[in-house]
Formats: structure tokens, C-alpha cells, sequence
């Protein structure tokens, strides 16, 4: 173990300060007449270094002691004045370490804990500043969110007042919000006051629960009994009437047989195509929150659309010509969910465009996006469907994506629509974090662009490989 030195001036200064009363006994025995002077001053004279050789090894002691009291007791000589405390100590420095990592284990229990919640989740400041976020806070709300305000974040009115209610009058209150941006989503925002401050200075919680699916399943049932029992109506009556003649006035007539049983068979399809979309549609809107995290090949999802739909053109003398951009980047998405989105404008394309008219599909590199598409880092790729059909009158455009909208309800039916088709391409472009534009003239056709987000270049190349052990 190395020698401890204690500051030179230090000792000087003590064993200075400590011969002051051998000099004060010394004077009054010399005053007493009971001392010669020049003794005295002699004796006197080296109470100092007396003293001084004291204090170092005391000073030493001192130093080993807090050494080892700091460092542990290994390096502690058997027949050293401290060997008694070197027990002591070492048991002291043990229940320390293991008193530290269990500490250090449940602070990181508790962040592994809090960054898992499915839950936005934010520790806020007497000032309303928030110290602190989960995962899911920052998917929404963006990386950069500490030393920020709030209201910077969360504008609406009853959620400030409920942070202001927490922070000044220590109450907790629950209250709903909506966020319209990039997609409409609900929450049930609870703020909490904290029973005591937390080491960040945090002086209440902010938990976001949300309520987007089961909002979007009370008004899924609204929908479908307000509009998809009215377009069930009709082919339930027209097959309820048909039967009713079959087994009644036609029951011996063949012609009428092979006739009504044709219609008949035509409304069945357009129930189950009905059903299907609809089902569909509500499958889609219930995830729309959730953005996908695959990736998705639009080169191989279009190939595969247009070699499924070739023969539906082909028997209106119509061609789906597609070109691809060489080298086109992956997009984040589910293939299904795009090819769905794909099939869609192109079966739109050839039932309204005009017979022995081609059909345009481009896929490329947007230059530019439409001011709706959500920031994408990375760029964006656009998928364009162009026909050359009658068009579509410009105040019918922006109702395209409603619901069972048609801009032609007659000329729908007849040819198999259910108008729900642009529905589903507007909801599952939304939940890719996309946009969709429509350009029309009347006379001359119709353009839907697609924008959909480039992939990351982490997410395309995958995760970095775990370094060796």
C-alpha cells in the first residue's frame, strides 16, 4: 500500500498551533522563577518538531483509514492498527455494491417498463416542460420532445387545463381528445400530480390511452345500419320478388326460369361483393392508426395486378401498359393491403374507360408530393393510373372517397361497383402515411396518383449484425 503524505504547511500549522500552551506553561514557570530562561526557550523551541512527527503519523492513520475505507480493506497488513476494521469495512463496501446494482437493476426494470408501454407517456416539470418520454410518445410527437413545452405538443384546451389542474391544485382529471394530423386519432388523456418529485424535477405524468378503433367500431355500426342496409335493400327485394314469381305465376315457365335465375345470380354477386368490401373497408379502418413496418415491392406487386386484370381489359379491347422506373425503391407497407390498393384504380380504369383505350400505370420517383402527404425523409414514390373515359365533373371530385358515393348510381350498379372501392384505396393509403390525388376532365379521362413514403435505408438493408463475442 503506498505512504499517504499529508501537506507540509498542514503539519506545520498544526504542530505550531498544538506547542502554543507548552509555550504559555513554559513562560509562566520562567515568570515563577521556577525555570531558567534559556531552557525554557530551548525546550520550546523543539516542541514543534516533537509535535510534528505526532501529527504525521497521525495524519497518515488518517489517510490510510479514509483510503481504505474508500478503496476496501485488501491491502490492510495484518499487524496494522486498522487489520481490526478490515472486516468491518470490507462487509460495508460489499452490502454497498450490492445494494448499488440492485438499485441500478430495478431503475432499469422500471425504464425498460415505462419505454414498453403501448401507451404515450410524458413527465412534466412544475412549468409544464416535459423532462421526460416513452417510445410510444416519440413515435407520434417526434424525437426531439425534452425541454419542450406542453402546449407545444398537446393544443388541446381541456388537456391544458388538466395539466394546470394537476400542477397548481394537485388534482387529477381525465379528459378526450382528438388529433387530426396525419390521421384522425382519439385519446383519453389522464394527467397525474406526482406524490413527490421525481429525481428529473418531474411534477406530474400525462398518459394517453387511446380510443381510435373502439370510436371507428361505434361509427362503423352507424355507417353500415345508416348505408350498407340501404344498398342490401334493393337486391334482398329483388331476389325476395323473383322467388316469390318463381314459385308462383313462373312456377312452369322455363324461359322465365333461366332468365330470373341469371338476374338472380347477378344480385348475389353484388351482395357478396358488397360484403366483402365492406368487411374489408372495416378491417382496414380499424388498423388505419397503426402504421404497417414491412416492406413492399411495387415493381412485383403491380406486375402481378396487371397479369390479373390483362384478361378483364382485354374483353373491352382495352391494354394496361405499365412502366416501372428502373431501380425503384421499396416503400414501407403491406403488399396485400397496395396490391389491394392497385387492383382497385386499375378495375376502376377499365370499367370507365372507354372501350379500345388504353390504360396508363406508371411507378417512378415523385419530384414533387401534394401538400397532404406527411414529411417523408427519404423521398417518395408515386404509383399513377391514367384511363381515358368520360371523366369526372370537378364537384364530384373531393366526394370520390365517401362511402357508397357514385357520381353515376345507375351506370355503378350496372357495372358491378359498390362504391366503397375508392373508400378502401383513401383508408389504406392513409394508414401507409401516403396521399391521393385525382385529376379529371370531363370528356378526356381521369389521373389517380398514389404517394407512398420510401422505405429507410436501415429498414431496407435490416438491422446491423450483433458484434462477436
Amino acid at each position: 500500500m503506498p505512504a499517504f503524505r499529508p501537506s507540509r504547511s498542514a503539519i506545520v500549522k498544526t504542530s505550531l498551533l498544538l506547542s502554543l500552551p507548552v509555550g504559555m506553561v513554559l513562560l509562566m514557570l520562567v515568570a515563577g522563577g521556577l525555570l531558567n530562561g534559556w531552557p525554557a526557550l530551548l525546550a520550546w523551541a523543539v516542541t514543534p518538531g516533537i509535535f510534528a512527527l505526532l501529527v504525521q503519523r497521525h495524519f497518515e492513520r488518517i489517510a490510510r483509514l479514509e483510503a481504505t475505507v474508500e478503496g476496501g480493506s485488501a491491502d490492510i497488513e495484518p499487524n496494522s492498527p486498522l487489520a481490526p476494521l478490515a472486516g468491518r469495512i470490507e462487509s460495508l463496501h460489499r452490502a454497498h455494491a450490492e445494494s448499488l446494482a440492485a438499485l441500478r437493476q430495478r431503475l432499469h426494470a422500471a425504464h425498460v417498463a415505462l419505454e414498453s408501454l403501448p401507451d404515450p407517456l410524458f413527465l412534466i416539470d412544475a412549468e409544464a416542460t416535459i423532462v421526460s418520454t416513452n417510445r410510444a410518445a416519440r413515435e407520434i410527437f417526434g424525437e426531439a420532445l425534452a425541454g419542450r413545452a406542453v402546449a407545444s405538443n398537446l393544443r388541446h384546451p381541456e388537456v391544458l387545463k388538466a395539466v394546470e389542474s394537476a400542477l397548481e391544485q394537485r388534482q387529477a382529471r381525465t379528459v378526450e381528445m382528438t388529433m387530426l394530423v396525419p390521421i384522425e386519432r382519439s385519446f383519453a388523456v389522464s394527467v397525474e400530480p406526482l406524490s413527490e418529485p421525481g429525481p428529473d424535477n418531474s411534477q406530474a405524468l400525462i398518459l394517453m390511452h387511446e380510443l381510435t378503433a373502439m370510436k371507428r367500431t361505434e361509427q362503423m355500426r352507424a355507417d353500415f345500419v345508416a348505408n350498407a342496409s340501404h344498398e342490401l335493400r334493393t337486391p334482398l327485394s329483388t331476389l325476395v320478388g323473383f322467388i316469390e314469381t318463381l314459385r308462383g305465376p313462373a312456377k312452369d315457365d322455363p324461359e322465365a326460369h333461366e332468365r330470373f335465375l341469371e338476374i338472380m345470380h347477378e344480385q348475389s354477386l353484388r351482395m357478396s361483393r358488397l360484403v366483402n368490401d365492406l368487411l374489408s373497408l372495416s378491417r382496414i379502418e380499424l388498423n388505419e392508426h397503426t402504421p404497417p413496418r414491412g416492406l413492399a415491392d411495387l415493381s412485383r406487386i403491380l406486375a402481378s395486378v396487371k397479369a390479373t386484370l390483362d384478361m378483364q381489359a382485354a374483353t373491352k379491347d382495352m391494354a394496361i401498359q405499365l412502366e416501372l422506373e428502373a431501380g425503384l425503391p421499396p416503400v414501407t407497407g403491406d403488399e396485400d393491403e397496395l396490391a389491394q390498393v392497385a387492383q382497385n384504380l386499375i378495375d376502376n380504369a377499365t370499367k370507365y374507360g372507354r372501350p379500345g383505350t388504353p390504360i396508363r400505370v406508371v411507378a417512378r420517383r415523385a419530384d414533387s408530393v401534394p401538400a397532404a402527404f406527411p414529411k417523408a425523409p427519404h423521398g417518395a414514390v408515386l404509383i399513377r393510373v391514367q384511363d381515358q373515359g368520360e371523366g369526372i365533373p370537378r364537384e364530384h371530385i373531393p366526394r370520390l372517397t365517401e362511402r357508397f358515393y357514385r357520381v353515376d348510381k345507375a351506370r355503378s350498379r350496372d357495372l358491378g361497383g359498390t362504391g366503397l372501392g375508392l373508400a378502401i384505396v383513401k383508408h389504406i393509403v392513409s394508414r401507409h402515411r401516403g396521399a391521393l390525388a385525382v385529376e379529371s376532365q370531363v370528356g378526356k379521362g381521369s389521373t389517380f396518383t398514389v404517394y407512398l413514403p420510401v422505405a429507410s435505408p436501415t429498414a431496407i438493408s435490416g438491422p446491423a449484425p450483433a458484434p462477436a463475442a
